[in-house]
């Protein structure tokens, strides 16, 4: 049996544009698809050719007010891989997020950030 892949994540936000934007200068992604979704809102789908995430808004989002790490169901965090961590991270500072948590592991680097939504972004390499 071949073992599936996953394609694709699909997260509210308050403005699908402005996201696919920097998350297209920080990751280096591309628009695959915009338009008109679900309850009137409208979808970005930004990535690569292989996988993205599709950016939603019903135009009148709330923000969350859960710890997403102690709500079932809950999204913790989006991650990333790259094989250059140093300058993923300089496009995050220059997008004005913050790396926080920088940790190495096995076999490689990472580190995190929250995005205007309050969206936690894990970076991770192999780089060491």
């Amino acid at each position: 049996m071949s073992a599936a892949r996953l394609e694709h994540a699909n997260v509210t936000v308050s403005d699908p544009k402005a996201t696919a934007a920097w998350l297209g200068d920080v990751f280096g992604w591309h628009i695959r698809w915009q338009g008109p979704a679900l309850n009137n809102g409208f979808t970005v789908h930004v990535g690569t050719d292989d996988a993205y995430v599709a950016l939603y808004s019903p135009g009148n989002a709330q923000p969350g007010r859960d710890n997403s790490y102690a709500t079932i169901g809950g999204l913790n965090h989006i991650a990333v891989f790259t094989d250059d961590i140093d300058s993923v991270e300089s496009r995050v500072k220059s997008a004005g997020f913050t790396p926080t948590n920088h940790n190495d592991y096995e076999p490689g680097r990472r580190f995190y950030f929250d995005d205007s939504d309050g969206i936690e972004w894990e970076v991770a390499s192999h780089q060491r």
